[in-house]
């Protein structure tokens, strides 16, 4: 008896603990929202850099590309829903591992900001 009271505590415990604490939370994300071969050319290189990149647990990255049919194409990339790093395709040849690379830099320039933000007590926020 004193057996199922204890289980049906903890059973009572467990269901009354709030949704948000029991949500899964996923980041250190890199989402493509690309369409083009460019685009998906840049997110793998991308991605394959991003991979190799320690402590990017709790960042997201969305990468967006813009299509203009008559004159290529223009690829930006968010991190944390700010915009850090943008590019230009036109509709020919483009080196775009190199751009890729240049995206992780600027990548990396913002996650140190994130993290030291977060180490010195303050906002992420660049307007507050």
């Amino acid at each position: 008896m004193k057996i199922i009271s204890t289980l049906l505590m903890a059973f009572l415990l467990l269901v009354s603990t709030p949704a948000a604490s029991r949500d899964i939370t996923l980041g250190g994300l890199v989402l493509d929202r690309t369409i083009t071969r460019f685009g998906k050319d840049f997110v793998f290189y991308y991605a394959g850099y991003w991979r190799d990149i320690p402590h990017t647990e709790n960042v997201t990255v969305v990468i967006y590309e813009q299509v203009y049919p008559q004159a290529g194409t223009v690829l930006w990339v968010e991190m944390n829903d700010q915009r850090i790093y943008q590019t230009y395709f036109g509709r020919r040849y483009n080196d775009v591992k190199e751009s890729a690379e240049q995206a992780v830099i600027t990548s990396l320039t913002e996650l140190a900001r994130i993290q030291a933000d977060r180490l010195l007590g303050g906002t992420t926020d660049p307007f507050m």
